[in-house]
């Protein structure tokens, strides 16, 4: 079996969750720890998992193609980690950005031009060719490798990869900066305009920064950028020096969707979260399972939401592969249903599910209602809590439909029913949806 260019496949391992193997662009690359902690380029590494599906010879003759290996570091900067380079803040709502230079953010990977070499954030070469390269100046370049928008992973691939030139052509890299240039922004803008046009280099392009005229001004573009799938916006202070730190003086604007998953399972926390939850895995609607390990505080982490609950999470967007990119976890569902255990010490805080405990009956529920439309069929499904009673009513749309009641003993037994309901019924596709 193979992938086809962009195809993934969903392969069970040892763990829980079965791990995602995908092709780009004849680049191959899986989710298990053994591909994503080796040190190679990723088009020179493989896994027992990308064996199993493709065969050993077709791995073998993909590995030999990627031809000899240049150093992942530049030359005698083997030691140093991290690139000092004009990294950014987040933007919120009560920040003027009247007068601020706006631009959209991209959705690529972050090259320094050094003079001679693309450099990644982590102080790793980007083997270009010398004809991507040709011209560019013998002074630093702050950009991005961009390949088109809601395709970062294309170009993350095409950047890390060795041996596969001619895939740099679908590149183009987009200037935003010039680190070394003396003076503001203003003055740095001028002076890569001045010069870009020497360069006749056809795969470089400034990037474009307007001035932002309000709040107003600022949400429309915003609105205007996401509607053509870009990421979002960045914001750059006026007659600002270029840091080479995290800044205030630059703002990422991004503009995050909400959704309620489902609470599958936790992950052991490390460091110092060892001891207490450190993730929650979680169930979309489409039924695939995600990890969540932003936005959990302290409180949460002792005392997280019970598994089969519904909580909020926001994000950035849906991946191809229908997971969610940059998920924070948000809080129990709105109407407080259903909520975390009751608290414990951090000494002997769970890391497996704790028991819902209730010494007085739930509170009747609001009657909650959803429907499943496929294959032909036009099902609805309502349910709510009497007591200690879990109720659901159930059959085709338009039909008065038929009334299921159980008894519990306790209130503790009536919520893992409801549970267990919930999270069965919106596994199996149904949607919630407003009462007509």
């Amino acid at each position: 079996m193979d992938l086809e260019d962009g195809q993934t496949y969903a392969m069970q391992g040892s763990g829980k969750n079965p791990y995602q193997l995908k092709n780009v662009g004849g680049v191959y690359s899986c989710s298990c720890p053994a591909w994503r902690n080796q040190s190679l380029p990723s088009n020179a590494r493989t896994c027992k998992h990308i064996r199993k599906l493709r065969g050993d010879a077709a791995e073998e003759l993909r590995l030999a193609s990627a031809g000899p290996l240049k150093p992942l570091k530049p030359a005698g900067s083997e030691d140093v980690t991290e690139l000092p380079i004009l990294l950014a803040h987040v933007w919120t709502d009560d920040h003027d950005p009247t007068d601020w230079w706006m631009s959209e953010k991209l959705d690529g990977v972050r090259a320094y031009w050094d003079g001679k070499q693309f450099l990644s954030r982590r102080n790793n070469v980007y083997h270009a060719p010398d004809w991507f390269v040709a011209g560019l100046p013998a002074h630093p370049l702050d950009g991005e490798l961009w390949f088109a928008r809601k395709q970062f992973d294309r170009a993350s691939e095409i950047a890390r990869t060795q041996g596969t030139p001619d895939r740099w052509k679908e590149l183009k890299y987009l200037v935003f900066d010039a680190p070394d240039a003396p003076g503001p922004f203003e003055d740095r803008m001028k002076f890569l305009q001045d010069g870009a046009s020497a360069w006749k280099n056809p795969f470089t392009t400034l990037h474009d920064h307007a001035p932002c005229k309000g709040l107003e001004h600022l949400l429309e573009e915003l609105d205007r950028v996401t509607a053509l799938g870009g990421e979002g916006l960045m914001l750059r202070k006026p007659k600002s020096n270029y840091e080479r730190t995290r800044s205030s003086t630059l703002l990422k604007v991004k503009r995050f969707l909400d959704r309620e998953v489902i609470v599958t399972d936790y992950e052991a926390g490390k460091g110092r979260h060892k001891g207490r939850v450190g993730a929650l895995w979680v169930r979309l609607s489409n039924g695939k399972e995600c990890k969540v390990g932003t936005g959990l505080k302290d409180k949460d982490r002792d005392n997280p939401p019970a598994k089969g609950s519904i909580i909020t999470v926001k994000y950035q967007e849906e991946t191809p592969d229908g997971l969610l990119r940059f998920p924070v976890y948000v809080g129990p569902r709105p109407d407080g249903y259903p909520d975390a255990a009751p608290t414990t010490s951090k000494s002997a805080a769970p890391v497996h599910a704790p028991a819902l405990v209730a010494s007085v009956p739930p509170p009747t529920t609001t009657k909650r209602y959803f429907e499943c439309v496929e294959g032909g069929a036009s099902k609805f499904w309502e349910v709510w809590t009497d007591g200690t009673d879990v109720v659901t009513q159930w059959g085709t749309i338009g039909t008065p439909g038929r009334e299921t009641r159980k008894s519990f003993a306790d209130a503790a037994k009536t919520q893992k029913e409801y549970n267990k309901l919930l999270a069965d019924k919106t596994g199996k596709g149904y949607v919630e949806r407003p009462r007509e």
